[in-house]
């Protein structure tokens, strides 16, 4: 069954693409959760305009993903912890403290759109990246701190 993607699909292709696939997954799957369309010749035309409202689509959230990482970039966040010898915290930093200490400060982002690059097991200063966008990915300071 030959059918066209509507979003982009990692195992099979991107929008616009036409391809073949076994027709228990294209008319259970892909057809009833809007993921593809048949390969008809309607179906090409209206591809085609969705892909004009997608393109504008992608483009509104691009601006406001960088927006969005512009307000980030200012930000700074202090993550208290409690410290033993030699000022070694007792775990380690995590992704749900750091996301945690944004949304205080007024961010509704999710933890796992956190990237930490190296654990971080030590009191000082850190960049921390989160990526607001596919393509865009802001850096903020992180103050780990003494409880």
């Amino acid at each position: 069954m030959k059918v066209i993607l509507r979003q982009n699909i990692e195992s099979l292709g991107k929008v616009g693409d036409v391809v073949e696939v076994k027709p228990g997954y294209g008319n259970n799957y892909l057809i009833p959760r809007q993921f593809a369309y048949i390969a008809l010749a309607g179906s090409v035309k209206a591809l085609e305009e969705e892909k004009k409202n997608l393109g504008k689509k992608i483009q509104k959230e691009l601006q406001g993903a960088e927006k969005l990482a512009a307000e980030l970039e200012k930000v700074s966040i202090s993550i208290p912890v409690q410290v033993g010898e030699e000022d070694k915290i007792f775990g380690s930093v995590t992704t749900q403290m750091i996301g945690d200490a944004l949304i205080e400060k007024g961010f509704d982002l999710d933890k796992r759109k956190v990237e930490i690059e190296e654990p971080i097991k030590s009191l000082g200063i850190y960049s921390v990246g989160i990526k607001v966008h596919p393509s865009v990915t802001a850096k903020i300071k992180v103050w780990v701190v003494r409880e």
